[in-house]
């Protein structure tokens, strides 16, 4: 039967189809509302100069994201003729079509945003993007040499013509198609070529004029103005900018792979599938050139944007790092180191006193840092095992990981390759480690490793122990200080045990790929707290929520707080639809997707939604339930989607230390749920407004209030990027 018979059939029976159709919010639909919600912090007029031109890459760079992966997802459905409805009851041509219109007009008003609005705040912060025919003659002339000598040799025209086919345009590269004055009877350009400008060399180039301030012109701009020195003797009709985004929603095979780290590579280098999914081009550009790219890209008018602007606005970022005046930027923060490692004591006797938890970034990822030089430098360290999803660029963890194998430990570095967009890095950091003596394992071929855990193993007089780190976020140092995270730092022997079990299986079982392998059941018996995706966390959370209808009683009502990326999975929608029905009042705070309806009556009424966008991305994943008046709250690296549960290997842990519930229930969700600044509340449509403040209320911004926290309870350090880089060579010193 279908969705609209299914709830026909429920009515008259009086009760409500919690499948039906008109329940949920489209994914695709509420991550575009959520970079919506991202460009207003652009448009936002609290929000200081360089801040807006922060939130407006921001957004460019999560909509070049969801055309690679999910719009290039929906493409090949659509090509394969693919009809299967999602929850909300759209096939993927309905969704495409959506998001199309919905993109196109997001896009539009950014570009209203960068145009009327930023450019005029970042040049009152001194700040000016020149077009190069306002500068003056002896400015031109300097920025030719320029071009002739660092620009120039780097180029490379890409012509089309008989001997020459039409080339294969990079993903993302912004390109300049050069047509020239030979046409052909039906007006078509004849004769054009291709200049790729360059990533090796800064978008924004410097000017060097008598004014204050910074000023720069663009790179494109000075490519297209010095264009007749490429084509000697050609006469050049026009110049266009575009930029074009293909596919990166890469299929393994998961049945015909044998060996992951050489399918990962082939998969990065194969264009067979990178179908071009959208195309930017510069506003007002001829037809006739349209039709030429359209057809060589096997695209239809549809996906493509014309700009009004300059493309890709998320190399703007570069501005961000100017020195400028404090007024124009979010107050500095630089973060705390926690008091109970303001101590004497070793980091394992500090652990061994009692749990410690960690919340990024107004407490400091040194310490973490300082954790992985100490068991690296330790000589009663015996082993360390860490997993490794996205990790930054020169990492202090992957030095701290090389020096403990070489020093003989046994060290063992879970490396997900399929880590989007960090494929290589991590291919490079896996083998980098590799030639040191560090295991890597590659994770699973059907489902990712997205878990973060760490586990020491240290000898002590007769006994061994382990200390472990879990966190709701990857080990780099770089989004530490951008991210909000929890990290929790434990000697407890059951979590001990259960985080090695957590390894056994993931490099014991590495070959698992669904067959009878190892069963469910017997990886939940591995586990005494821990409960791991894809096996039971799923249905850990519902029995969470089940537990809370159980409890709720008119008089004493239950209550779920659950603080998430994003919200997807229709089965535990379903969970959260029958506890509001049930009278539990839940809370929840995600920032990003989320395809729940609030506020239904009969059915969410007693659901509340809200959205918190800040200078920090919000990332912690915390679930409370209030159990009776014997609150348990966990913590971990899933999100309630589809993928966390069933496609990735994660991790949920229960917080059992008291000092700790309540610092996350009053200083941390409580913080949340009283923002009256930066909190927006979904509607039942899935839009979203801004929280009302009441008159007899205070301001509350939520990141604020956590900075004013950690300024008073931490603990203060050398800034942040010294004190990362410098305490494992500190450590080593002071052990000579």
């Amino acid at each position: 039967m279908n969705a609209k018979g299914d709830t026909e059939s429920s009515k008259k029976k009086g009760e409500i189809n919690l499948k039906d159709p008109s329940l949920y919010i489209n994914r695709e639909l509420s991550w575009l509302e959520f970079n919506r919600r991202v460009l207003e912090e652009a448009e936002d007029n609290t929000t200081p100069a360089l801040d807006r031109v922060k939130f407006i890459s921001i957004f460019s760079s999560n909509l070049d994201e969801f055309f690679m992966v999910r719009v290039g997802g929906l493409c090949r459905l659509v090509q394969a003729d693919v009809e299967d409805t999602d929850s909300s009851g759209r096939t993927p041509m309905r969704q495409l079509g959506e998001i199309l219109d919905t993109s196109r007009r997001y896009v539009n008003e950014q570009y209203r945003c960068f145009n009327r609005i930023v450019l005029t705040e970042l040049k009152k912060a001194g700040i000016e993007i020149h077009d190069i025919s306002s500068l003056d003659s002896k400015e031109i002339q300097r920025l030719n040499s320029y071009f002739k000598k660092q620009v120039f040799p780097i180029l490379t025209p890409l012509a089309v013509d008989a001997g020459h086919p039409f080339p294969f345009l990079a993903n993302l590269k912004l390109n300049l198609m050069v047509v020239f004055k030979e046409y052909i009877e039906n007006k078509k350009p004849k004769a054009y070529a291709f200049v790729e400008v360059p990533t090796v060399l800064p978008r924004l180039i410097p000017v060097n004029k008598k004014l204050k301030g910074h000023h720069f012109i663009l790179l494109e701009d000075l490519i297209t103005a010095n264009i007749g020195s490429l084509f000697p003797g050609m006469k050049i009709k026009c110049v266009v900018p575009f930029r074009i985004t293909r596919n990166q929603d890469y299929d393994l095979h998961e049945d015909e792979v044998s060996d992951l780290l050489k399918s990962v590579e082939a998969e990065l280098k194969d264009r067979s599938n990178k179908i071009a999914v959208r195309l930017e081009i510069m506003k007002g550009a001829p037809d006739s050139i349209l039709d030429i790219l359209c057809e060589q890209l096997d695209m239809d008018r549809a996906h493509v944007y014309h700009i009004p602007g300059p493309l890709n606005l998320r190399s703007f970022m570069d501005l961000y790092s100017l020195p400028v005046d404090p007024i124009h930027k979010d107050p500095p923060f630089n973060p705390r180191i926690p008091r109970r490692f303001d101590t004497d004591k070793d980091i394992f006797t500090v652990i061994r006193e009692g749990d410690i938890l960690l919340h990024h970034p107004y407490d400091s990822f040194a310490v973490v840092v300082d954790f992985l030089n100490a068991a690296a430098d330790d000589p009663d360290v015996l082993a360390i095992k860490q997993t490794l999803y996205r990790v930054d660029k020169d990492s202090p963890v992957i030095h701290a990981l090389r020096r403990a194998a070489e020093s003989g430990k046994q060290v063992t570095a879970v490396v997900e390759l399929k880590a989007r967009f960090d494929e290589e890095s991590n291919i490079d950091f896996a083998r980098q480690m590799e030639e040191v003596g560090v295991n890597p394992v590659y994770g699973f071929v059907t489902w990712k490793t997205h878990c973060k855990a760490t586990l020491v193993v240290r000898r002590e007089g007769r006994i061994l122990r382990r200390y472990v780190h879990l966190s709701t976020g990857n080990y780099n140092s770089e989004t530490a200080k951008l991210y909000t995270d929890l990290g929790l730092f434990t000697a407890d022997p059951v979590f001990g045990n259960d985080v090695s079990a957590l390894f056994n299986v993931i490099t014991g079982f590495n070959s698992w790929t669904g067959s009878e392998m190892f069963k469910p059941e017997t990886v939940v018996s591995m586990f005494e707290k821990v409960s791991l995706s894809p096996v039971n966390t799923q249905l850990k959370i519902h029995q969470l929520i089940e537990r809370e209808i159980a409890k709720s009683k008119p008089k004493n009502p239950g209550r779920i707080i659950a603080k998430m990326n994003a919200l997807v999975d229709a089965k535990t929608i379903r969970m959260l639809y029958k506890a509001s029905q049930a009278g539990v009042r839940i809370d929840l705070i995600v920032r990003g997707i989320c395809c729940l309806r609030p506020g239904l009556p009969g059915i969410s009424e007693h659901i509340k939604v809200i959205s918190i966008l800040d200078r920090f991305l919000e990332h912690t994943r915390i679930y409370y339930f209030h159990n009776g008046g014997e609150p348990e709250i966990f913590s971990g690296s899933a999100d309630w989607m589809p993928r966390n549960f069933k496609r990735r290997a994660e991790i949920l842990y229960p917080i059992e230390d008291t000092t700790i519930k309540t610092r996350l229930i009053d200083e941390i969700l409580m913080t949340y749920l009283s923002d009256n600044t930066k909190a927006r509340i979904m509607q039942s449509d899935g839009s979203y407004v801004r929280v009302e403040r009441d008159k007899d209320t205070g301001t509350v911004r939520s990141q604020e209030r956590l900075i004013a926290i950690a300024r008073k309870g931490g603990v203060k350090s050398p800034p942040y990027e010294e004190l990362v880089r410098r305490i494992g060579k500190k450590r080593r010193k002071k052990k000579r």
